[in-house]
Parts: C-alpha cells; structure tokens; sequence
C-alpha cells in the first residue's frame, strides 16, 4: 500500500514503544522526545484514537516514565522481549490501518516495529521528533531504513494537524493548546 502521506483520525491509531526509566540517562535527546511522547498520547485521546504503549522488559528496563503514564489514563503498557512492539501478545490496533510510531530505540525497537507493521500491510508514520537512540547516527539509520521501507517520516506537530484536518472546533483548541 502507497502511502497515503497524510493521516486520518478515523484509520489511525498510535503506538507509543518503550518510553522507559532506563533509557532516560541513555539516550539523546530524552525529555524532548519524552515531551514528545506525551503530547501525542494527549492528543490521541482528545481525538479517540486508539493508543497501544509497550515496555521492552519492565524487570529490568523500568516502567513507562511517568511524563508519558500519566496520560496513559490506566491504560497498562503491553510487556514484551520481541523488540517489535507489533510481535508482542495482546497488540492490537482496533482494526486501524494507519500507525502513528514514537519511542525508544528509532534503530531497533521502533524500527523492527515499523517493520512489520508495514510488512501487515500498514501505513506506517513515525513522529522524528517522538523518536530516539543512543548516538544520532543510529537514529538516523532507523529513520532512514523506515523511510525507506515505505514508512512516512513526520512530526509532533505536522501528525496532530493532519488528524485535525481542520480548525474551528474545540478538539483544534484543545490539541493546539498542546503544542503552543
């Protein structure tokens, strides 16, 4: 499937992968992305898309830092040793054909999930400012090895304007207050 280039609120579902405790002192970047994370979990819920969060061994890795659970609103991450959140048990998307990707490793756990969502036959669109690795040149080869592959590189900001579609309403108030 070509990608569509933009998405739509009512195929899209977003899926935050490993925004954990022991990545924070380890990788670039990690409260903006953090930031980034959360802003695009509020919005999903302002805008009823669906949200699927993982943890990549919570034992050992932590749980999902506390900026991105809060709005989680009890929605418990999905703990998983695949480092494709998509090849964990219990993922699901809801029947939406269109992902929203941001987390923790762009070059392997968001890549390899990327990946098979693409390979399900998903648009794929990963959030470059929501995503991140322990050395800029790995997340660069993420990023690059996604695009390549069919995913649509986007932001924070351009991905939550496409699911608006438009302003004058009170979701364009309440997801543009987000990012202001």
């Amino acid at each position: 499937m070509a990608p569509a280039r933009v998405l739509d609120r009512d195929r899209a579902a977003l899926v935050v992968v490993d925004v954990q405790e022991a990545f924070r002192p380890a990788v670039l970047d990690f409260d903006s992305v953090a930031a980034g994370v959360a802003t695009l979990v509020r919005a999903a819920r302002i805008l009823g898309l669906p949200v699927v969060a993982t943890e990549q061994y919570p034992k050992g890795l932590g749980a999902t830092v506390p900026e991105v659970a809060e709005h989680l609103n009890g929605l418990e991450p999905i703990a998983k040793v695949s480092f494709s959140a998509a090849a964990a048990d219990g993922f699901d998307l809801g029947g939406r054909d269109q992902a929203l990707v941001c987390g923790i490793e762009s070059h392997v756990c968001v890549s390899q999930t990327a990946h098979e969502l693409l390979d399900r036959g998903l648009e794929v669109h990963v959030a470059r400012d929501a995503v991140t690795s322990r050395t800029e040149a790995n997340r660069e080869l993420g990023l690059h090895k996604m695009e390549g592959s069919g995913a649509v590189v986007t932001s924070v900001e351009t991905a939550l304007f496409e699911l608006l579609g438009a302003a004058g309403t009170d979701e364009f108030k309440q997801v543009q207050g987000l990012i202001k």
